[in-house]
This record gives structure tokens, C-alpha cells and sequence, in this order.
């Protein structure tokens, strides 16, 4: 992500191709790789399992449709307009803190209600409020999600702190924010 449309203007994919629309392309592989991909991991991985799994995976995959589908899903400060649909990073949190069932259960359908919900979510590069502070936590968190995937699964102890320092920023920031107009 993020790269695709640098290399769509470099290579100038609208004058060779003037029928094919690269938004619709982005969305299709953000989809895949923020929703799908991770969603199957969870599935695969056993954190979801059994029906109530299979229900939880269904909910993410629909609600994040919604989130996909909605033309109002980003806010004119380039925030999201309810929870991003960034099941990637839900679902790396899940695997780096091992959570109870019933905990990986309300995470999920608090951050899949949230969708619903008209309030920003800070983006973290495009957001120009908070500019500097949020790209810094982005790279001290890039840094322990680095380390993780290093040294593996699950997050040491102090590397568990600095991820749900991060996320607890995030969220804060984004309580900021506020509702979307």
C-alpha cells in the first residue's frame, strides 16, 4: 500500500490503460491486505475458531465492506470517519498480546461497531494536526513491531508497553479529533 500510486502516475497507467480505474484497484488490494489477509490469519491461527469465530470473521469482512464502500469515509483533514478498517494492525496487536477469548472477542466487535460511528481516526501520515508527535510514534512503533516479528510471537514485556503506549496515543488522538462533521 502506499507505493501503488506512486508507481501508477510514475508509469502513467491512465494514459495506457484510460479504462481501468486505479482508485478501484487500491481499494481491492487494501481490502485484501488490511482485511482479508488478516482476517484468514486469525481464522487459520486458531484465535478465531469454532462458530463464534467464524462469526466474528464475518463481521469484520462485512463491516469493513461497509468502511470500503462508504464515500464518506474520509474526513476533508484526511482522517477516517470511523474505525479504518485497519484489521491488519488489530490483528498483529492480537498475535503480539495474547488476549483471553472473550477479550479478542470485545475488541472485535467494539472496533467493528466503531465503523459505524461517525468519528476520526487520525491517519497517521496524512494528518497534518499532531504531525511530527504522530510520525515519531509511528516510528517508535515500526521499530517494536520490527522487533516482535523479529524475536517473535508474543511481545516481551516492555515491548508489549511501547505497542499499547502507541495504541493508547492513537486512540487518544483520535478522541480529540472529535465527530465527523
Amino acid at each position: 500500500d502506499g507505493i501503488d500510486g506512486f508507481f501508477a502516475r510514475r508509469f502513467e497507467v491512465k494514459t495506457v490503460l484510460p479504462h481501468v480505474s486505479g482508485e478501484t484497484i487500491d481499494l481491492c488490494v487494501d481490502y485484501v491486505t488490511y482485511v482479508f489477509v488478516p482476517t484468514l490469519m486469525l481464522l487459520l491461527s486458531g484465535i478465531l475458531s469454532g462458530w463464534w469465530g467464524m462469526t466474528l470473521a464475518a463481521v469484520i469482512l462485512v463491516t469493513s465492506l461497509y468502511h470500503f464502500s462508504d464515500d464518506n469515509s474520509k474526513a476533508p483533514d484526511n482522517s477516517f470517519v470511523g474505525f479504518p478498517a485497519i484489521w491488519n494492525i488489530v490483528a498483529f496487536y492480537l498475535f503480539a498480546l495474547p488476549q483471553m477469548a472473550s477479550i479478542t472477542s470485545a475488541i472485535i466487535v467494539i472496533c467493528s461497531a466503531l465503523t459505524f460511528v461517525r468519528w476520526k481516526w487520525v491517519h497517521p501520515m496524512r494528518v497534518v494536526a499532531w504531525r511530527q508527535v504522530t510520525l515519531a510514534a509511528t516510528i517508535v512503533w515500526s521499530l517494536a513491531a520490527a522487533w516482535v516479528l523479529w524475536a517473535g510471537f508474543p511481545a516481551g514485556t516492555l515491548v508489549a508497553g511501547i505497542l499499547l503506549a502507541v495504541a493508547v496515543y492513537g486512540v487518544a488522538l483520535s478522541l480529540r479529533f472529535g465527530r465527523a462533521g
